[in-house]
């Protein structure tokens, strides 16, 4: 009988500084940024988001919007859907960021 695969990828929402702001690329990939909403990165990872979050910070493969701008992450965001096999965070990772974006989040996913 073979062995299913270990789902033990998350997809995970960092909180940004509403500094972000000030960045021009951020901007203009939220041109529909609600005030008041929520400026976050969404990620996915093979590791526990907490451990991701501290790479980030570390500037171990960190995106420069986390590693400058993030405070902290949000699992209420994110908790339900973890884990789960790679390709599915692969398109929940930008099927979240769609939707938090729609609801007016200032989004960074890259």
């Amino acid at each position: 009988m073979p062995r299913r695969a270990k789902h033990r990828y998350s997809v995970y929402v960092v909180e940004l500084s509403d500094r972000v702001w000030n960045e021009p690329s951020f901007r203009k990939a939220n041109p529909d940024h609600q005030l008041g909403k929520p400026f976050v990165y969404v990620g996915m990872t093979g590791l526990d988001p907490d451990v991701r979050f501290d790479k980030h910070k570390a500037g171990i493969q960190s995106n420069r919007f986390v590693r400058e701008y993030g405070l902290r992450l949000l699992p209420p965001l994110y908790e339900v859907y973890n884990p789960m096999p790679y390709d599915g965070a692969r398109d929940m990772e930008v099927e979240l960021a769609i939707g938090l974006r729609e609801a007016g989040y200032g989004v960074w996913q890259a």
